[in-house]
């Protein structure tokens, strides 16, 4: 079947349809992307703004289309923290399902980090061990660590890359001592939910995930995404430092000159690698691997499983909005977090 997953991050809103059977690794088939950034249509208040609504609005409207006339039959939709953590979020989600009949599930921080755990684990399987994974967004820090399919412990904290930018480095290129300032708050932060966690148990395995960390691994010398996803990409602590400096005195116009860097995202690579140091700083990490599976896989293997158990994977005719069946909870079945700590 043609299974659709309706994305909206902080940064990005992204549809991606996928082609899935049971037992079988799913295949892109096509995607609908848009750079939105919903952390900029805010106003002092914290609430998302008309303009932010209406584009918001606008690409659901054109991704349901999308999806039916790509022969969609089962859609998913979430949202991450920039409507979790809109002072008017309960607002926009409304007006979402009024105005294009589609639910937007809202994704708590530890469910997010949980989920991208999830599609870790199916991607690098059991024999690795315990799995320990960071993923930056726009507006929240996800770290997740355990040894079965699900983390037994989970966190997000308000480390984003494009909400710390936004929050401490108004300059461009941003003055010294703003950088001093954030990386303060950003280790404080990051101790802080550092301590919910245990002890790693070896063997560890220890995964980054996301867009910020895949562009920090090539920044750094990793192969780039034309190579495929089955190469090896790692992130060292002490190359990721090197960058850190040096991305400290350019202006976004120049970091998007450096390779993996895409223009939208170059204003918070600087924030997004002092996260990501601060955490491997913390969790005593000198290098990890970049999964290219995260939050998205995660609910699509989540959902491939629900349809499977309840008999619906591979049925024809399923019907929804237009030509697409609306699931109200992409985490179906029995989603839980052994413990969490935000």
């Amino acid at each position: 079947m043609r299974l659709g997953v309706l994305d909206i991050g902080s940064n990005t809103v992204h549809l991606l349809l996928v082609d899935a059977h049971p037992g079988a690794r799913p295949s892109a088939y096509a995607d609908h992307k848009r750079s939105l950034s919903l952390l900029q249509h805010q106003d002092e208040a914290g609430r998302i703004l008309a303009s932010g609504q209406d584009a918001l609005v606008s690409f659901i409207q054109e991704a349901v289309r999308f999806a039916v006339a790509n022969g969609a039959e089962d859609l998913i939709a979430f949202c991450t923290s920039a409507i979790r953590e809109s002072a008017n979020g309960a607002e926009v989600l409304d007006r979402v399902t009024r105005e294009t009949s589609v639910h937007l599930t809202e994704l708590s921080g530890d469910q997010e980090a949980a989920m991208t755990y999830f599609a870790v684990r199916r991607w690098q399987g059991w024999d690795v061990g315990s799995i320990l994974n960071f993923d930056i967004g726009g507006g929240s820090f996800e770290i997740a660590y355990g040894t079965d399919e699900l983390p037994s412990y989970a966190a997000s904290i308000p480390l984003g890359a494009g909400r710390l930018t936004r929050d401490w480095l108004p300059d461009d290129p941003p003055t010294p001592k703003s950088v001093k300032k954030l990386r303060k708050y950003v280790r404080a932060t990051m101790a802080e939910a550092a301590d919910g966690f245990p002890a790693l148990t070896a063997p560890v395995l220890v995964t980054g995930t996301s867009k910020t960390f895949r562009s920090l691994a090539r920044i750094t010398g990793a192969a780039p995404l034309a190579a495929g996803p089955f190469v090896k990409r790692h992130l060292r602590i002490e190359d990721l430092k090197l960058w850190v400096n040096r991305m400290a005195a350019m202006t976004a116009a120049e970091r998007a000159g450096l390779p993996g860097v895409s223009e939208v995202r170059a204003a918070q690579m600087l924030a997004g690698g002092i996260a990501a140091e601060a955490a491997m700083e913390r969790f005593g990490i000198a290098q990890l691997e970049i999964c290219p599976w995260a939050l998205r896989e995660g609910l699509i293997m989540r959902r491939l499983d629900a349809l499977v158990q309840e008999g619906i994977l591979g049925q024809e005719n399923v019907r929804g909005v237009g030509n697409v069946r609306l699931n109200p909870d992409p985490m179906l079945p029995g989603f839980s977090v052994g413990v969490t700590s935000d």
